[in-house]
C-alpha cells in the first residue's frame, strides 16, 4: 500500500472516530446567512456533525450553502458531511457524504469522494441492507425513523430492536428520525453511536434556543453513553 493511501486511510479513521453524540441535519433554509448563523449556534451547543442537507435549493444555492458550512465547521473542527451530492461534498473539501438508496452506489460515492473522507449510507429499518452497506465500503450507517418524524411524517418506522442487532456492524451507527433530548437516551442505551436531529434542533430558529437545544441531547447522549459504558 503507498504511503499516500495509507495516510488517506488514517485520515478517515480519525474521521469515523469524531463520530459520536449529536448528529446535526440542516433543514431547508433559503437565506444563506441564516443557515450559517444557525449552524454556528448548532456547533456552539457541542454538535459533532453536521450535515448539509436541502432539498429545495438549486445547484448555485446549494453550492453557496456548503461552502458556507464547510468553512464555518473547518474554524470549529467539526465533522461536514454533504447529503446525497458526492460531488459537492469533494468539491467544498467536506469530510464526507451520506448517501441514500436513491442517490446512487457507495462505491461511486467512494470514488468520487476519495479514501480519506467518508461515506455513510441509509439503511432505513433494514439490518440487510445495513451488512451490505458496510460491506461496500460505508463508513457507518444510518437507522430509523425511531419517531414519528416531522420532516418525513411517511418515513418507514424502525424497531429500537435493530441498534442492538447492528452492534456487530462495526462501524458507527446514527439512528435518526423525530429524535429530541428526552428520546436519546434510548437510542444511545440500545446502541447508536450519534443520533441526528433536525426539528428538535434548529426548528425554533434561534441561535441562542438552538444552542441550548444542541447542548440538552449532548448531554443526555454522553450521560447514557457514560453508563453505558460503566455497566460494560
Amino acid at each position: 500500500m503507498s504511503a499516500a493511501r495509507t495516510d488517506a486511510i488514517a485520515a478517515r479513521k480519525s474521521r469515523i472516530a469524531r463520530l459520536v453524540g449529536l448528529y446535526a441535519v440542516t433543514p431547508d433554509v433559503d437565506d444563506t446567512a441564516t443557515l450559517a448563523r444557525n449552524v454556528e449556534a448548532a456547533i456552539g451547543g457541542g454538535a459533532a456533525a453536521i450535515q448539509y442537507r436541502n432539498k429545495r435549493a438549486d445547484a448555485t444555492l446549494r453550492r453557496d450553502q456548503a461552502h458556507a458550512i464547510s468553512r464555518i465547521a473547518a474554524r470549529a473542527q467539526t465533522l461536514f458531511i454533504v447529503n446525497d451530492d458526492a460531488a459537492l461534498a469533494a468539491a467544498v473539501d467536506a469530510d464526507g457524504v451520506h448517501v441514500g438508496e436513491d442517490d446512487g452506489a457507495i462505491a461511486v460515492a467512494r470514488e468520487t469522494v476519495g479514501n480519506d473522507r467518508l461515506v455513510g449510507a441509509s439503511c432505513y429499518d433494514d439490518i440487510e441492507r445495513a451488512y451490505a452497506a458496510v460491506d461496500a465500503g460505508a463508513d457507518y450507517v444510518a437507522l430509523g425513523s425511531f419517531f414519528d418524524s416531522a420532516v418525513k411524517p411517511a418515513a418507514r418506522r424502525a424497531s429500537i430492536d435493530v441498534l442492538r442487532r447492528a452492534a456487530t456492524l462495526g462501524v458507527p451507527v446514527v439512528a435518526i428520525g423525530g429524535i429530541t433530548a428526552a428520546n436519546a437516551p434510548a437510542l444511545i442505551v440500545a446502541g447508536a453511536t450519534a443520533v441526528a436531529v433536525i426539528t428538535d434542533v434548529f426548528g425554533s430558529g434561534d441561535p441562542v434556543s438552538i444552542t441550548r437545544a444542541a447542548a440538552a441531547i449532548v448531554r443526555a447522549c454522553t450521560f447514557e453513553r457514560g453508563l453505558v459504558s460503566t455497566s460494560r
